[in-house]
């Protein structure tokens, strides 16, 4: 039996690790998924917003 997926804040971090984990959680590139956060954040979206509370949020990845 595998275990649930879990999000988390990847220790691979730029800033805060929350575009890695999400890259990681959806299976893509963090490149992606940071350039999306940009692009979203300069068309006006809430991305900087959304990226600030999961950074408070998210727990970090547990280095095992």
């Amino acid at each position: 039996m595998t275990s649930p997926k879990r999000l988390y804040r990847s220790k691979e971090k730029k800033i805060g690790g929350v575009c890695a984990g999400l890259a990681d959680y959806f299976d893509i590139d963090p490149t992606i998924m940071r350039v999306l956060f940009v692009v979203i954040a300069f068309l006006g979206g809430a991305s900087l917003l959304a990226y600030l509370i999961m950074w408070i949020i998210v727990p970090e990845e547990k280095s095992f």
